[in-house]
Parts: C-alpha cells; structure tokens; sequence
C-alpha cells in the first residue's frame, strides 16, 4: 500500500480512538446515564483523554507518527517533521477517523432507555461564554487555546527528538495532555485539537458549529507558536542528528512515535 494511503488510514485508526475514549467518556461516563453520584468527573475525563492518545501513540505511531490532531500536523510541518505532500492524507484522516467515532459515540448513547440529546447536552463540545463549564468569556477562551496548544506541541517536539528514548514519547506527551485537560476543561472543555472539536460540534448542530470556529483557528495557531518556539531553542546536535539519521534511512524520513491529542 501506497505510505500515503497508510497514513491516512493510521490516523484515522487513531483518531477515532481518541473520540471514542474522551469524548465518549465525558458523554456516557459524567452524569447523564450514570448519576451524579457515579460520575467519572473531571479528573476521569482527562485521564481518558491522556490515555487514550497513550494507546494510540503505541498503536500506530510507527506508522503515521500518531498526530491525530490537524494542529500537531501542522506544527511538526513547521519544524519539518511532516512533508508538505502529506499534510492532506493527515489532516483528512483524522477527521474521518474523527467523525467514525463521534459517530459510535452518538449511536451508543441513542441506544439507552434513558432519553438523550446532543443538542440538548452539548455531546462534550467545547464553549465559550455561556456553553463554558466555567462560563469564559471568549478572549479568555482564544488565549487558553493558544497557550495550552503552544505547550503541548513544544512537549510533543521536544519528546520525539532522535536523541530521545523513543519508549517514552507516548507515555510523556498522553501525561501531558491528561494535565491540559485538567486545567482547561473548566475553561471550555479543552479543545487543543480541531479534529476533535469539530467531529461533535457536528452532532451538536447548533451553538457548537457556530463557535467551532474557535476551536479550529486558535489551536492551529497556537501550534505553530509552540513549533517555532521549539524550533528558536533546538539544539543544534538534536538537528545534526535528525538529519545523519534521514540520511540513512530516508524512508520513513526519521519519524518516530509522535503522538498529538
């Protein structure tokens, strides 16, 4: 199979793991089939977040790098990790991968006796304003995206650097993302994903595809503030020594396991 095409079909794999495990959490596992008294809460979401980008980075970083998130595409394009041809079977992947499983998601909690609606429940969307958890108001919101994106794509480049112990990447950038969500989900129930944003925006149907914009745009540029950052303080052996690899084995051009949200 083309390497094009096995992007493609890793991320969406990928992707549609990480609905399936946050989102599905916050929408099955936080109140509205279990009872207050069962919920996983805040702490059990983010764990579901962090987790299951852990299991994906070991699933399919070896094939795609495990971004799963357009704007992790977007920032290793910035520092070169990501080739500018294969920018689209990334990005199309994991939507699709995305809205597969939204879509579980969706049909599962469709199929309880318990009445259910996306509408009506939000279906773990992110908001700002009066569909904050928090009730932020939507400068609050942008700056959250930028800043907690920036510092999770400058973990993710730092922690797949070829000087790094591979092993760990997965372990490192799922903790990382599991601390993001703690801290943010109060905010707008952390987006730093446009994938992951949009996929249950579209279940939703209402405020959240009017505000979805945000959650595209901000995450996106706060990726690439995180790459050039990364890029500003790269040590110079760490790019020496990407490039003697490359140059050995241009194929699969040096990537290693380098999950995204």
């Amino acid at each position: 199979m083309n390497d094009r095409f096995r992007i493609l079909i890793a991320e969406a794999i990928g992707t549609m793991i990480l609905i399936v495990g946050g989102p599905g959490t916050a929408i099955l596992a936080t109140g509205h089939f279990t009872g207050a008294a069962s919920s996983v809460g805040i702490l059990g979401v983010a764990l579901a977040f962090g987790l299951s980008l852990l299991v994906a980075a070991y699933a399919i970083g070896s094939i795609s790098g495990c971004h799963i998130n357009p704007a992790v595409t977007i920032g290793l394009w910035v520092i070169g990790k990501t080739k500018t041809k294969e920018l689209p079977f990334y990005i199309v992947g994991q939507l699709i991968g995305g809205f597969i499983g939204a879509l579980v998601i969706f049909i599962i909690a469709n199929g309880n006796k318990v009445a259910y609606s996306a509408s009506a429940t939000g279906f773990a969307s992110n908001g700002y304003g009066t569909h904050s958890p928090g009730h932020f108001n939507l400068g609050v919101v942008m700056l959250a995206e930028v800043f907690f994106t920036a510092i999770f794509i400058f973990i993710i480049a730092s922690t797949s650097r070829m000087s790094m112990p591979v092993g760990l990447t997965g372990v490192t950038v799922g903790l990382a993302l599991t601390v993001i969500h703690l801290i943010s989900i109060p905010i707008d129930n952390t987006s730093v994903n446009p994938a992951r944003s949009l996929v249950v925006a579209v279940f939703q149907g209402g405020w959240a595809l009017n505000q979805v914009w945000v959650f595209i745009v901000f995450p996106i540029v706060g990726g690439i503030l995180g790459a050039a950052i990364w890029k500003f303080v790269r040590p110079e052996s760490d790019e020496e020594t990407e490039e003697e690899s490359e140059a050995e084995a241009p194929a699969p051009y040096g990537r290693r396991a380098m999950p995204g949200q």
